[in-house]
């Protein structure tokens, strides 16, 4: 067996043993929890939307258990100030007896942050993570503090109850590498459930990898080739999310007023390097870029006042624009 292929061998390793801890806790829901992990392999960062209750909190506290890594929790709420994120200067007296302003990091300064319910504060906190999720890094008072590697936020929200919310600003949205949308439990999750929270307690969660090991992990996964050909396919895809792109389809010239930005296209390529290694594939095929499409996309994507009035899901176009890509890239092959 060659290097390639036992690094690849051990990085499946280790992303099944996570899964397998956080399936301890976490019933059901796999695509969440593996597109949690492939979020934190990639260096990007998740939006959990969901319902109250369906455990987007627990699978996040369950994360950072599993990972031995720094976890730090901030519920939003309006009177939220950005200084109770990034942390401020405090005044405080030296062992020599001078005063001095001192640093105090906020919970900004972990590996996981856990970002709850993030749509109930006002943008202007909201915008204190902005600098976070880019830059790795907040910058207090002219001062540049730089963030814990690996670096990892995950935002909840709450898609129903909307008094007393702000929506997120378009430029925050962008920093999420993929939005997931969490969904209620069939029957047998359900009784599973029920099971394992009234009854003994379960076993305890174990640390099973580390920083240095996720940021291994995430240069492998750079390091997965891509043909030309599968990597015209993903920029096909971002470019058709743009109503005026002659390789968007029908729906998406008409309900549509943005599409993705390049980071839409970075997202598809770097999730399906990681998907391409857990299928047991060195190289990425377009199967790994179309699997990862909704949710690299679908919060890209801002619709016009006839989409909304419509009630138009941006799923719905990101199915149509993956079947017109798919046909471009038939024809291509014909003609070739």
């Amino acid at each position: 067996m060659s290097e390639i292929e036992l690094k690849a061998s051990q990085f499946r390793e280790d992303f099944n043993r996570v899964k397998s801890e956080i399936g301890k806790v976490i019933v059901g829901n796999e695509p969440i929890i593996d597109g949690v992990l492939i979020c934190l392999l990639a260096g990007g960062h998740a939006l959990l939307e969901g319902v109250p209750g369906l455990g987007k909190t627990l699978l996040v506290r369950t994360l950072s258990q599993s990972v031995s890594l720094k976890f730090s929790r901030v519920q939003f709420t309006p009177d939220l100030m950005p200084a109770d994120i990034t942390g401020t200067n405090i005044l405080a007296e030296s062992a020599s007896g001078q005063r001095e302003f001192r640093f105090q990091a906020g919970p900004i300064f972990a590996n996981i942050v856990l970002a709850d319910e993030i749509n109930r504060a006002t943008p202007k906190t909201q915008s204190a993570m902005l600098e976070a999720m880019q830059e790795h890094c907040v910058t207090v008072a002219g001062i540049q503090h730089r963030l814990h590697e690996p670096f990892f936020v995950l935002a909840t929200q709450n898609p129903i109850e909307m008094e007393g919310t702000y929506p997120l600003p378009e430029a925050q949205l962008d920093r999420f590498l993929f939005k997931l949308l969490v969904t209620s439990p069939s029957f047998q999750d359900l009784a599973t459930i029920i099971d394992r929270t009234t009854g003994v307690i379960p076993e305890p969660i174990e640390a099973v990898i580390d920083a240095e090991t996720i940021l291994q992990m995430r240069e492998l996964a750079r390091e997965a080739p891509i043909a030309p050909s599968v990597r015209e396919f993903a920029i096909r895809l971002v470019l058709g999310t743009q109503p005026d792109s002659s390789h968007a389809p029908a729906t998406v010239k008409q309900f549509v007023r943005f599409g993705s930005s390049p980071r839409g296209a970075q997202a598809i390529v770097t999730s399906a390097k990681i998907r391409a290694l857990l299928e047991g594939r060195y190289s990425v095929a377009i199967e790994d870029i179309v699997s990862v499409a909704l949710p690299a996309l679908r919060h890209r994507i801002i619709l016009n006042f006839e989409g909304q009035a419509e009630s138009i899901t941006t799923d719905s176009l990101i199915d149509d624009i993956v079947k017109k890509t798919y046909s471009e890239s038939e024809i291509k092959v014909a003609g070739a």
